[in-house]
């Protein structure tokens, strides 16, 4: 089993990357760290919380950053893609299990200290957890084995302005110090996740289950799917997201990657923006082509 550290913003994508992952028995999940990015970081630690009672599982959670790494509080949230509470307005309950004492940036540092070159991190909202940990304890770098990152848009346009992706203009300083700081990392941007759809009817496959957990997560999906109706007219579904990070983490061979180094546009119009480069360093792979059948197939033998 391959020890991970996820790093989410928890909306309804990351509820579903959390399901799959869970449901994984390649990964073996030491403990959740969550960060402001769809949700103020509160919410987004009682998501987290919420949707690991609905899949009935114990899980370390440790709350993370607030706010950017330099400019303050995220002034805005995706309300109109991931709801009021961030899971598409299912939030029926407070859920009962409470987070762990001690934040996000320290579980990282301990968790890499004390099983060097292990650990795999996959981080699917700002990576600003990330960023603070390297900024406390700089050593780590060395020490990660893998650092899986749904975020940017390095040959496709932004999904938030034409340049940036969501998760990158969360907070542009902290996603260039950890895209350029020597990490080893493989970056699923919307270059990949574009191409990967889940469409509604297999909504109706999982309520036909009967489980609780999946009835949560299919209305929660349905949600998300009309928000992308609204903006993909015609589409019929959604794009899997930080899924994919996760699918990466199990099975690389699911997407096809180029080494290039990649820097992030901090000011003006193009804030945001993941610039690629074949050549300069430090490289990372970037993500340019995925097996969507062969993941989407794997993900949902998995994710309810």
């Amino acid at each position: 089993m391959k020890p991970v550290i996820f790093d989410v913003d928890t909306g309804i994508d990351d509820a579903m990357a959390m399901a799959y992952a869970l449901n994984s028995p390649e990964l073996e999940v030491l403990g959740f760290t969550t960060c402001f990015g769809n949700v103020p970081v509160v919410d987004s630690t009682r998501n987290t919380l919420a949707v690991l009672e609905k899949l009935n599982r114990r899980i370390p959670v440790y709350e993370g950053a607030d706010q950017t790494l330099v400019r303050g509080r995220k002034k805005r949230y995706p309300k109109h893609v991931h709801g009021e509470d961030g899971l598409g307005n299912t939030l029926r309950f407070e859920p009962t299990i409470k987070a762990s004492q001690g934040n996000a940036a320290d579980f990282i540092i301990d968790q890499v200290q004390s099983r060097p070159h292990e650990i795999t991190i996959i981080a699917v909202g700002p990576l600003t957890n990330i960023a603070l940990a390297i900024n406390k304890a700089p050593m780590i770098m060395s020490l990660v084995k893998e650092v899986v990152i749904m975020g940017g848009a390095v040959n496709v346009p932004g999904n938030v302005t034409p340049y940036a992706e969501a998760n990158i203009i969360s907070d542009p300083e902290a996603a260039h110090l950890v895209l350029t700081s020597g990490l080893p990392i493989t970056l699923v941007g919307l270059d990949v996740t574009l191409q990967t759809y889940l469409l509604k009817p297999k909504l109706d496959d999982w309520r036909a289950t009967g489980k609780e957990s999946a009835e949560f997560l299919a209305e929660m999906t349905d949600y998300y799917m009309k928000a992308y109706e609204n903006s993909h007219p015609g589409l019929g579904g959604c794009a899997l997201h930080d899924p994919l990070a996760v699918g990466v983490a199990i099975d690389s061979s699911f997407v096809r990657t180029e080494w290039m180094s990649v820097k992030v546009v901090t000011e003006g119009e193009e804030a945001g923006r993941t610039i690629g480069q074949k050549d300069g360093e430090p490289r990372i792979r970037v993500c340019t082509n995925v097996e969507s059948e062969r993941f989407l197939k794997h993900f949902l033998e998995r994710v309810i």
